[in-house]
């Protein structure tokens, strides 16, 4: 019986096979279809998880990897095929190691924001977050799955901040990239002063590139190394408003070509509401309040003369500002930048910032320039009229990525999941704008869902690729088949 051999791996504690639970596994806030699960397995140790990987080969069961607790947004942790296992590695809770000369941590794969930030501040140092995680996202997760981080500054490669990693394959092989891969155990190069900071390796090789995008295709992460900053010893934060984005895209460009400011990013006035508000009548008031586009920015400096270079900061900021005809203030329609700040620097409070205005979202993200980021506002905005859908509950994005040489543009479609004519309205408009995006040049760096189906049918060659490396590191497709384009 599955249910034996299942609990001769990890405890009869850790598996169930619970209708309820089963039935929040086969579902989550995307419109990929519903499929049950047969069983959940809690793991918590990387040996577990090796043992597990060889068993489901064995057996020819599918595996879903979760690290992150609920809610779920994008189908990744739905089954693609029946009789699937979740493995679930939320208990994996230990912080490795905290390593402040270095700026890098080295936590398991159940390590959430909520959990690792007090723990880096006892060291003065901090992560490059996304924007506002929900406090049961997995960290590795989060890393694994290329989510934007607000500090542009700090992202010197896609692949940041994400360094080592700890994966099983789902041939069953446990391996080590980047600089943990040796030589020596981890405690014999720790004793040598080594870091696991640096994610190239072994040799020229970097197979955390394969397993960073993949949603659980390729392999279980068990632990991973993420790259950390200082905490700024002085901060002074802005926020400047538009009603056009293209009054603000090229005063970005310069505080990034000016190495200036850690956190950047523009939301919208949706956004910013749904972001602040605590009920549909004060998200009401705020967003009516608001510029349509708001560009929030950080100056700090660090424990050094962080008065004389936040200084220098700002009035090189000033001349750019008033080059381009932006007006950088501490608030605006009582918005204090300073509170913004604050709220950017942890995970969002509950319920989580994307459920509580209608109590459902859908997003639509990818890769673009900065400069056409307006072009795509409009065509988002053109299909929503076309589908009947308010362009007052789109609420936009926009992140500037590895040094501003691109950006992260995403849409937050909010309806209400009790309405049925709502939601079809949605998913026809999700898809409708996808497939338009992909005809005006976005680049989809993680597809899930549908748009996978979209974007990998237009690509042959990186889907023939993609299922030669598939098969080399998970030869009987038993991790999470179904997703991508496997």
């Amino acid at each position: 019986m599955p249910e034996t051999e299942l609990a001769n791996i990890t405890g009869s504690e850790n598996v169930t096979d619970d209708a309820e639970a089963l039935g929040n596994y086969a579902k989550d806030f995307s419109f990929v279809p519903r499929i049950r699960p047969s069983y959940i397995v809690k793991v918590n140790k990387a040996d577990k998880v090796q043992e597990l990987i060889k068993w489901a080969n064995k057996t020819r069961t599918p595996l879903v990897p979760v690290s992150s607790g609920p809610p779920h947004f994008r189908g990744g942790t739905v089954p693609g095929s029946g009789g699937a296992v979740i493995a679930d590695l939320s208990g994996m809770k230990q912080i490795m190691r905290t390593d402040r000369r270095n700026r890098v941590a080295m936590i398991e794969a159940g390590v959430t924001f909520s959990e690792l930030i007090p723990e880096l501040a006892k060291v003065g140092l901090r992560l490059n977050p996304p924007l506002l995680p929900r406090q049961s996202k997995s960290v590795i997760g989060s890393a694994l799955d290329r989510e934007p981080v607000i500090m542009p500054l700090y992202q010197w490669d896609a692949i940041d901040p994400l360094s080592c990693i700890e994966v099983v394959f789902g041939s069953g092989d446990l391996f080590r990239t980047g600089s943990a891969a040796g030589p020596g155990t981890l405690e014999q190069q720790w004793a040598s002063k080594q870091a696991q900071s640096s994610p190239m390796g072994p040799g020229q090789t970097d197979f955390a590139r394969v397993v960073q995008g993949s949603q659980g295709t390729m392999g279980i992460v068990t632990w991973a190394t993420v790259r950390c900053e200082a905490i700024p010893t002085l901060q002074k934060p802005f926020l400047a408003g538009a009603n056009k984005l293209e009054n603000l895209t090229d005063f970005i460009y310069r505080l990034l070509w000016l190495k200036l400011g850690d956190e950047i990013l523009i939301l919208n006035n949706t956004d910013l509401a749904a972001i602040l508000a605590t009920t549909p009548a004060e998200y009401s008031a705020i967003r009516d309040s608001l510029p349509q586009w708001l560009l929030f920015f950080c100056l700090s400096g660090f424990e050094y003369f962080p008065e004389e270079r936040v200084k220098y900061q700002e009035k090189e900021m000033g001349e750019a500002a008033r080059q381009f005809g932006v007006a950088p203030v501490n608030a605006i329609a009582g918005i204090s930048a300073h509170e913004l700040l604050k709220t950017l620097a942890r995970p969002s409070e509950e319920p989580y910032w994307k459920l509580r205005y209608k109590g459902a979202c859908q997003d639509i993200f990818f890769l673009t320039a900065m400069n056409r980021a307006p072009g795509f506002v409009s065509i988002m905005h053109d299909l929503a009229r076309q589908h009947g859908y308010s362009s007052l509950d789109i609420g936009t994005y926009i992140q500037p990525m590895v040094q501003g040489t691109s950006c992260h543009c995403e849409f937050n479609l909010f309806y209400d999941p009790n309405n049925a004519s709502e939601v079809s309205r949605v998913r026809e408009l999700y898809t409708h704008a996808g497939e338009a995006f992909l005809n005006n040049g976005a680049f989809f760096s993680r597809p899930y869902g549908t748009m996978a189906d979209l974007v990998y049918r237009r690509d042959a060659e990186t889907y023939t690729a993609l299922r030669k490396v598939k098969s080399i590191f998970d030869p009987n497709n038993i991790m999470n088949p179904g997703k991508l384009c496997f």
